[in-house]
């Protein structure tokens, strides 16, 4: 069966389709939704290993768990491995997480001239030496789990060695998003990588799959052709969170049910409202500005939507805008 029940270490969960995390995106409203449409796990948009350890307000929020979500994990970023393992001591005291991820991927040059994110898969050894601090910190609480790009650029391929050094530090899961650093999110991924990476993996812990799964087609085919594990959704779950419950389907009966254009924009309302109380209007209107534009998506006239999607300051601004499809 391709969708399958996945163990992370203590961790046991119903199925194997994910959603990844997103900086910007995958607060906890947006998780909630996702988990309504059938995501099985959700992660946190990363989160500041030297802010968490200031005490930033804005940095807790980040962290706060979805009411619908029966286990998520937060994602961790900073190249210090006593600041990392400071962190992760400070998310088990101000979350029930049952997962700590470690960021050795994000391409973002402000996150990368920190030690941080692809940084650390350029450096295997620090690496090492980052994931080796948490899974002490966390001392078997909670799983650590890692997320990896192929490497720096294409004449620097570090996988490998990156990949060893998790499994030497006792990561109990990792996930590669196979572009490197320089690709950023441009260019294909390249899935042969991840099956390198199971193959590698040899089952000691799971591995999951990131990168250029934009349809059920994609998850179906990166399984198929891969072994991973899991599935993890990112661009391909902005503004179609139905990709979860559309993806099972296919796996387990071969076909799936189309979405309606009034189905798509009743969601991004549903996660407008949730942002909303966590935000306050304001601040939840500005945000849904790019998210309301990803749910308009293939619907009729989308572009005219987005065009006044843009200048939206209110939820009675978006319901004036998106009349004719509800």
């Amino acid at each position: 069966m391709l969708y399958h029940p996945v163990k992370i270490g203590s961790l046991s969960l119903p199925g194997n389709l994910f959603l990844a995390p997103v900086a910007g995106y995958s607060d906890r409203a947006f998780r909630s939704v996702c988990v309504e449409c059938g995501a099985d796990f959700g992660y946190t948009e990363m989160v500041s290993a030297e802010a968490l350890a200031r005490g930033s307000e804005k940095t807790a929020g980040l962290m706060l768990r979805a009411p619908n979500e029966k286990a998520y994990a937060v994602q961790i970023f900073g190249g210090s491995p006593e600041t990392v393992a400071k962190a992760a001591k400070l998310v088990l005291e101000k979350t029930n997480a049952e997962c700590i991820d470690i960021n050795a991927g994000c391409p973002v040059p402000k996150i990368i001239k920190t030690g941080a994110g692809s940084a650390l898969t350029k450096d295997p050894e620090q690496l090492h030496k980052v994931v080796s601090a948490v899974v002490k910190a966390v001392n078997g609480k909670v799983p650590v789990t890692v997320k990896i790009r192929s490497g720096w650029d294409s004449a620097h391929i570090t996988w490998k060695d990156a990949a060893q050094a998790v499994l030497d530090a006792g990561a109990s899961a990792i996930t590669i998003h196979p572009r490197t650093r320089a690709q950023g999110y441009e260019g294909k991924s390249d899935w042969t990588i991840l099956k390198e990476l199971v193959l590698l993996v040899n089952g000691r812990i799971p591995v999951f799959g990131s990168g250029d799964v934009f349809l059920p087609e994609d998850a179906k085919a990166m399984l198929e052709q891969t072994g991973c594990d899991a599935v993890m959704f990112a661009r391909g779950a902005m503004g179609h969170p139905f990709i979860f419950r559309q993806t099972r389907q296919l796996l387990e009966t071969g076909h799936y049910d189309e979405i309606t254009a009034k189905e798509c924009i009743q969601a991004g309302f549903h996660e407008l409202n949730l942002l909303i109380q966590d935000k306050g209007e304001d601040q939840a209107c500005r945000e849904m500005r790019k998210r309301f534009c990803a749910y308009s998506k293939g619907i009729q006239g989308g572009a005219e939507l987005r065009r006044q999607l843009v200048k939206a300051d209110t939820e009675k601004d978006y319901r004036n805008i998106f009349n004719s499809q509800l």
